[in-house]
């Protein structure tokens, strides 16, 4: 039997997870929106699409959650996007409401799913999905590090000039301007990258990560990026689909972890098919301790505020 993937939400980053996980041939893919016809008619135009990427699995596009039922993995993607002069945080209302009916009904009809969640604030929406599910905090994460650790590497292939196969980078803490790349921790074929780059080369990628969402969303002036957060989504995906445990950037609920309790907060965890497996604990300096630490404190702020909204 195939696996079954749900995507909620049939926008740009919706609609482009479909299209990635098919043409992976990861899974069977149920794509959910509110719209009529327009996750039926995308879900046909992807199948139409089957004959010549070459891949046999089976799209449905629908507005009934129904569709969803039996999901291994529900990626949550339904939300209103930024808009030029908006923060992610700026969508956190809106997004909240939408974010607790879509896991409610989501998760009644797939009680085994581990949800992957992409909507912003993600950080806030991760919190809205884990006390709306009920489930346990391994099988509810969000796509965050994953996304931004890889505007990182590009931006050092970039800088480098060099093939972004060979670069790797950590990006922690929340989804926003206090996510704290890790320079030390960050190499090209295996050399750090303090090593090739000046520290004022390495702090201008540092600041252009932060703002790599603000940067495609000031491009666009109506909408925000979806190529490399549906990839990110399904890197995520495809490694609990395999189980291969790989040791990727998300959010996860910590419960004393980084010494940060109940928040969602970006550190490297280890996925697979039981979801989140590990927490990894990496040793931190006290400078980008004192970074973690000012990210889940803004973290809390929205958690805070989803209280007051709620």
């Amino acid at each position: 039997m195939n696996k079954k993937v749900s995507v909620i939400g049939a926008g740009n980053v919706g609609a482009t997870v479909a299209q990635r996980l098919a043409e992976k041939e990861l899974c069977d893919v149920a794509l959910i929106d509110i719209v009529e016809g327009v996750p039926q008619g995308k879900a046909l135009d992807l199948t139409e699409a089957a004959p010549i990427e070459k891949h046999d699995a089976h799209l449905a596009g629908s507005n009934s959650y129904e569709a969803s039922a039996g999901s291994d993995i529900i990626i949550i993607t339904a939300g209103i996007p930024r808009k030029p002069g908006m923060s992610r945080d700026d969508l956190i209302s809106t997004n909240a409401k939408i974010m607790k009916i879509v896991t409610k009904q989501a998760a009644e009809l797939s009680p085994e799913a581990i949800l992957i969640i992409v909507s912003n604030p993600l950080d806030a929406m991760c919190q809205v999905a884990y006390e709306t599910s009920g489930f346990p905090r391994n099988r509810v994460m969000g796509m965050a590090g994953v996304l931004d650790s890889a505007r990182f590497r590009a931006f050092i292939a970039m800088e480098l000039d060099v093939s972004v196969e060979n670069t790797h980078a950590f990006v922690l803490g929340g989804h926003g301007d206090t996510m704290v790349p890790l320079p030390r921790y960050s190499t090209v074929a295996g050399i750090p990258i303090t090593e090739l780059l000046s520290s004022e080369r390495i702090d201008a990628l540092i600041d252009r990560t932060r703002k790599g969402g603000a940067e495609i969303v000031g491009l666009l002036k109506t909408g925000s990026a979806f190529y490399a957060p549906a990839s990110a989504a399904v890197e995520m995906a495809e490694s609990i689909l395999k189980d291969k445990k790989k040791i990727l950037p998300c959010a996860a609920y910590l419960e004393g972890e980084y010494g940060i309790n109940g928040l969602f907060i970006g550190v490297p965890v280890k996925l697979g098919a039981s979801g989140i497996e590990e927490i990894i604990q990496i040793k931190l300096t006290d400078d980008e301790n004192a970074a973690l630490q000012k990210s889940a404190d803004a973290v809390a702020e929205l958690k805070a505020l989803l209280k007051e909204i709620a």
